[in-house]
């Protein structure tokens, strides 16, 4: 049984940054790549980026806009997602997920492709 469990969200004023954590365990073998993922109020759940686990290799929605970085922690099997110049239509629940395919062609961005998911930590940014 794989467990994911953000943490790190909370209140922050526009302009500002968090850092967002997710710890994996239950599966300590290597997982393709984990994602960031977030959902607003009535939106649907929308990519924001994802890192290669092996590799370490990045790619991010273009609203990113170098904003965010995401970056992983193999030896404590955890991935964060360091968020910078936030706005508010940043504001939503954000999850991170594992991909769990031995290999994949192209990068790994709809939420299909993630097979394991956390409960999600709020995210909300006032403006």
């Amino acid at each position: 049984q794989v467990q994911l469990v953000e943490s790190g969200g909370g209140l922050v004023q526009a302009g500002g940054s968090l850092r967002l954590s997710c710890a994996a365990s239950g599966r300590t073998f290597s997982r393709y790549a984990m994602g960031w993922f977030r959902q607003a109020p009535g939106k649907e759940r929308e990519f924001v980026a994802v890192i290669s686990w092996i590799g370490g290799d990045t790619y991010y929605a273009d609203f990113v806009q170098g904003r965010f970085t995401i970056s992983r922690d193999k030896a404590k099997n955890m991935a964060y997602l360091q968020m910078n110049s936030l706005k508010s239509n940043d504001t939503a629940v954000y999850y991170c997920a594992a991909d769990w395919a031995t290999r994949r062609l192209g990068v790994p961005t709809r939420a299909a492709d993630f097979g394991s998911w956390g409960q999600g930590t709020q995210v909300t940014v006032s403006s």
